[in-house]
């Protein structure tokens, strides 16, 4: 196995800029693909991303920028796709036939992909026929405004392949960043996938009017709802109290960076959905999440209550209140 492989970043968001960012500190350069060729010319010449993250400075000397996803796909041996998970096909419909094959696949897309219910993992698994060993995930509790700004973050990277994680997590780890690496990838993923709702529900419950004490009453059934769902999905020994799932779910749920979070605030102070999406200007991923989590759980059966009431409010323009003072009563 190749222990300097080249890696390429898939998007040009604030994620895939804060990754940018951590592979830089430890690698001579990096492919970088975004679609909008003006972001491009800018970080050129200015050597930031004009839209995301703009405080961060590049040294574009490490940086082989396109916006021909085929191009960065051909110069790496790992693939760390960080785009929204909406938008995950409509970009993979671009990618030349074959051309994945034997590519190391990392997700850092925290969602699921709406056309077809998988997460990203399974998705490029059943899809595109990457085995398994060849696909990881990269999670944790871990803002990309607070990479920018350098304040301390943990990241789990998740793979079927330990080496392969030991690669990743070697290759993301710096002063500010530490990594551990796990084999949960499905658990993980999921994990990351259903904290967003849980965000999207505190945020409702602040919008709302209710307190810190509430707040704190959702996410401790978040998580031992986030358990139950996870078990039926994927049995094995974790311990949901780690920072990838508990960790990630009380940063999403409590951080002022939390975009799910803000969402759901707008949703619970009158916005429409529509309206509040229009107003923010990065995507949600847990309004695409809450769907496709509702409907997998129609097999799964796992007792939801929360994702349920957020489901309804989104998706059902069943009223904030109401639905909130229901759920009271099937809290403890």
């Amino acid at each position: 196995m190749n222990q300097n492989p080249k890696f390429a970043v898939i998007g040009g968001g604030s994620w895939a800029t804060a990754i940018a960012k951590m592979l830089c500190v430890n690698l001579p350069e990096i492919a970088w693909y975004m679609r909008n060729e003006s972001s491009i010319d800018h970080i050129k010449n200015h050597k930031h991303n004009p839209n995301y993250l703009s405080s961060v400075e590049f040294d574009t000397n490490k940086l082989y920028l396109t916006s021909d996803i085929n191009e960065a796909i051909a110069y790496a041996d790992y693939l760390v796709f960080a785009i929204p998970s909406a938008f995950l096909s409509s970009e993979l419909a671009k990618v030349k036939e074959g051309s994945l094959k034997d590519k190391v696949i990392f997700s850092a897309i925290k969602g699921i992909v709406p056309e077809t219910f998988l997460i990203v993992g399974e998705h490029f698994n059943q899809k595109f026929d990457i085995p398994l060993e060849n696909i990881g995930v990269i999670t944790g509790p871990c803002h990309a405004e607070e990479v920018a700004l350098e304040r301390l973050s943990y990241l789990t990277i998740a793979c079927g392949d330990a080496e392969k994680a030991k690669i990743v997590a070697k290759t993301l780890a710096g002063n500010y960043i530490k990594t551990k690496i796990s084999d949960d990838i499905i658990g993980t993923e999921y994990a990351a996938m259903l904290k967003n709702i849980y965000a999207i529900a505190a945020g409702i419950a602040h919008g709302l009017g209710y307190g810190d004490n509430f707040q704190a009453v959702i996410m401790s059934n978040a998580i031992r709802e986030m358990k139950k769902f996870i078990k039926k999905v994927h049995r094995m020994k974790r311990n949901i109290n780690n920072s990838a799932y508990l960790g990630d779910l009380l940063v999403t749920g409590y951080s002022v960076f939390s975009r799910n979070r803000m969402f759901g605030n707008m949703i619970g102070k009158g916005y429409t959905v529509k309206s509040a999406m229009m107003e923010m200007s990065m995507v949600a991923e847990g309004y695409y999440a809450v769907k496709s989590a509702y409907k997998l759980n129609q097999e799964y059966k796992a007792q939801t209550p929360v994702i349920d009431a957020v489901y309804k409010i989104l998706y059902e323009g069943k009223d904030a209140r109401e639905t909130f003072k229901a759920l009271t009563d099937k809290l403890d």
